[in-house]
C-alpha cells in the first residue's frame, strides 16, 4: 500500500481562528485599561501612627499641594476664595465633615491658615488627613 502526499496550496482561509484572536486581544485591552492611572492632585500625606480609616459620604475636602495650590474637591480655589465657598457647601449640608489633604512639607502657618478659612465659613467638623505607618 503506497501513501501518496498531496501538497495543495490553501484555496480558503480560515476566518474563525483570526476572529478568536482578536476577541483575546479586545478582552486584554479591555482588561489592562482599567489600570490606567487617572489624573489627581498629587500630595504626600504625613505618617501617623495613630490614623484612623473614614468613611464618610459627603465631606468636604480641601487639598493644599507642596507648592501651595488649593484645591476645594479638586477645583483650585484662592485662599481669599476658600470660605465663601465653603460656606456655600455648608448651607446644603451643614454637618458635613471638612477634610484637609495638606502636602507633609507644607509649613504649618499655611495649613493653620486654611482651617481658619474653613472655621471662619462655619466648618465645625475639621479633620486632616494622615496615612497610617506601618
Amino acid at each position: 500500500m503506497k501513501f501518496e502526499m498531496k501538497h495543495k496550496p490553501m484555496s480558503v482561509f480560515n476566518f474563525i481562528s483570526l476572529a478568536d484572536i482578536v476577541l483575546l486581544l479586545l478582552i486584554y485591552f479591555l482588561l489592562t485599561s482599567t489600570y490606567v492611572v487617572q489624573k489627581g492632585i498629587r500630595v504626600r500625606l504625613p505618617k501617623s501612627v495613630t490614623s484612623e480609616k473614614t468613611t464618610v459620604s459627603k465631606q468636604i475636602t480641601i487639598t493644599v499641594t507642596k507648592s501651595g495650590a488649593i484645591f476645594l474637591n479638586n477645583k483650585p480655589v484662592l485662599l481669599k476664595d476658600l470660605s465663601p465657598k465653603i460656606k456655600q457647601l455648608l448651607e446644603i449640608n451643614p454637618k458635613q465633615i471638612i477634610v484637609l489633604r495638606a502636602d507633609a512639607s507644607l509649613p504649618l502657618e499655611q495649613a493653620v491658615k486654611v482651617l481658619d478659612e474653613a472655621k471662619k465659613a462655619g466648618g465645625e467638623k475639621l479633620l486632616i488627613a494622615t496615612y497610617k505607618e506601618e
